[in-house]
């Protein structure tokens, strides 16, 4: 059963919010209480998770910022103070998945591109967020990274496995330096999940299915919400001594 109080009186802030993971956080924590800053790169798609959040009774708002330019969610920050009064959670989700190819053939722009959000995004996230928190009394920041990142052993996924590598190291590192701040850090390491990233072009749903009945220990792909469970829960207080974790969460993958 759902505890609807379970941040009741807390502001989220989540990146990525118009699709996916980002969309079903943005769903669970107003279903438990929290106000929502939806932040991404489309007003539609986030305009639909706003609605979604208010037909279900909750409140949320949209801000629209590229997370790889540092004023701009530095902006969204601002906004969500200056609106809400505070900011007390983060979920870092916004992310790109780039196409896989050989290192030797990798696009330099599609690592690139990969790296400035994936990494330098969440850095520039955290920087803003960390600072309002560390002024504030604290807070709680989780950021999504990869089991690709974690385990790494993908052929043709090196921009894509760097990059979440990078985001696990960097969480822990900065859980370490801002836990005496009291803000605890974390990143949750998604698997395969049923989201439109993990669709190759061209596939059905069914298509995946088949693909993954193989590939994942369990047998399927993730769903939206086992990953956001995880993500609450490592915001909640439930988990108030995990500090500095990367909480794979991938059916059973080994490589």
């Amino acid at each position: 059963m759902v505890d609807a109080q379970l941040f009741g009186g807390k502001v989220v802030l989540i990146t990525g919010a118009g699709s996916g993971i980002g969309r079903g956080s943005a769903l669970g924590f107003a279903e438990r209480g929290a106000t929502v800053v939806c932040v991404g790169r489309s007003q539609s798609a986030l305009d639909e998770t706003v609605a979604l959040i208010a037909e279900s009774g909750g409140t949320a708002e949209a801000f629209v910022a590229d997370v790889t330019e540092s004023s701009a969610i530095a902006a969204a920050v601002a906004f969500t103070v200056e609106r809400f009064g505070g900011l007390h959670i983060a979920h870092n989700n916004a992310g790109v998945f780039p196409k896989p190819a050989p290192l030797a053939d990798l696009d330099a722009a599609d690592w690139l591109r990969t790296l400035n959000t994936n990494v330098t995004g969440i850095m520039y996230a955290m920087q803003h967020e960390i600072r309002h928190m560390r002024a504030n009394g604290g807070g709680v920041v989780v950021n999504t990274s990869s089991n690709i990142g974690a385990r790494g052993h993908r052929p043709g996924m090196a921009a894509y496995a760097a990059s979440k590598a990078a985001v696990s190291t960097l969480s822990s590192i900065a859980a370490l330096d801002h836990i005496a701040d009291n803000i605890r850090i974390n990143a949750v390491s998604p698997g395969a999940t049923a989201t439109e990233m993990s669709r190759r072009p061209g596939e059905t749903d069914e298509d995946r299915s088949a693909r993954l009945k193989n590939a994942v220990p369990i047998g399927r792909a993730g769903t939206v919400d086992e990953v956001v469970e995880a993500a609450i829960w490592l915001a909640s207080p439930a988990s108030s001594f995990v500090v500095g974790a990367d909480l794979v969460i991938d059916g059973g993958v080994t490589a």
